[in-house]
């Protein structure tokens, strides 16, 4: 009885460690949702993120003064790379930040773009009702819900995709300061860009995962009203994974991805390595760089 105590005291304090840790690399900024600084982030070999220099986040079409200011005085920002398609980008465009280089990398698949395409809906002049009555619609068809569960195997089997992760890193590697990445939400492709980010760096697994799952945090308020929703009218498990795969991110279909990359490619660091030619010598100069040793 005393050891089960004792594990279950253990398990709450870790877990108490990890919020207090994702909670201090949340960035609450005026105009930019879904942010946080990759620093203090525990790498396998003990080393940690240099703070200050690597952020992802949403996109920064809304970025207030205030958010330019902290981006120019704090983080020493060089350099943001976008990974939304060309529609989305140009219809919310970012913020423009003297002395910043913009570098866009569409990794959304070629039959994803088409599909929003021709849905031909201008998500950008909707107001929050249109868009939550669209998702509401969606979330009871079978083949949107099959679509969502696709995505994440679609970008990483991609091989533009994987060529564009592949340039970010390098990207990233190149900088002069800090450096910012996103999409939309900051929540999927930008979410496994820092999977990939962190797996050069040498981050574990576990690391990965609960990072990629901390976007469900910042979303957690509009995946909970339309969950509730979805229930309220008889809504199958389907129907609610799709709102919370949309809305927030789907921690059980990033992992399944990245079950399927250690399937296809022998693990994400060979992945990273041979799909996205970022090597070896490349993710030590990387580590060189952004680590450092408590």
């Amino acid at each position: 009885m005393k050891s089960f105590i004792t594990t279950i005291t253990l398990v709450m304090m870790l877990s108490t460690l990890h919020t207090a840790q994702a909670q201090q690399r949340t960035i609450a900024w005026e105009g930019i949702e879904n942010a946080r600084d990759m620093g203090t982030l525990v790498m396998q070999d003990g080393q940690t993120i240099r703070t200050g220099m690597l952020v992802r986040s949403g996109n920064l079409a809304k970025a207030t003064d205030g958010d330019v200011a902290v981006l120019k005085q704090k983080y020493h920002l060089t350099d943001v790379f976008d990974f939304r398609f060309e529609v989305e980008a140009n219809g919310a465009p970012d913020r423009v930040i003297d002395g910043v280089s913009y570098t866009h990398l569409s990794t959304l698949p070629k039959a994803f773009i088409q599909g929003f395409s021709s849905s031909r809906v201008d998500t950008t002049k909707m107001d929050m009702r249109d868009m939550l009555a669209i998702l509401m619609k969606y979330a009871f068809d079978p083949k949107a819900q099959t679509m969502a569960r696709q995505l994440y195997p679609a970008i990483v089997t991609d091989s533009t995709a994987q060529y564009y992760y592949g340039e970010f890193l390098r990207g990233v590697l190149r900088a002069k300061g800090g450096v910012l990445w996103h999409c939309s939400q900051g929540k999927d492709r930008a979410g496994w860009a820092s999977a990939f980010l962190l797996a050069a760096l040498g981050a574990s697994r576990e690391t990965i995962v609960e990072d990629f799952d901390l976007s469900n945090q910042s979303y957690a308020p509009q995946v909970e009203a339309l969950t509730a929703k979805v229930s309220s009218m008889d809504g199958s498990a389907d129907a609610i994974a799709f709102i919370r795969a949309m809305v927030g991110v789907s921690r059980e279909n990033f992992e399944a991805t990245l079950n399927l990359i250690d399937q296809r490619y022998g693990s994400l660091s060979q992945y990273v390595e041979n799909q996205l030619h970022f090597s070896k010598e490349e993710q030590q100069q990387l580590r060189m760089k952004y680590l450092t040793t408590p």
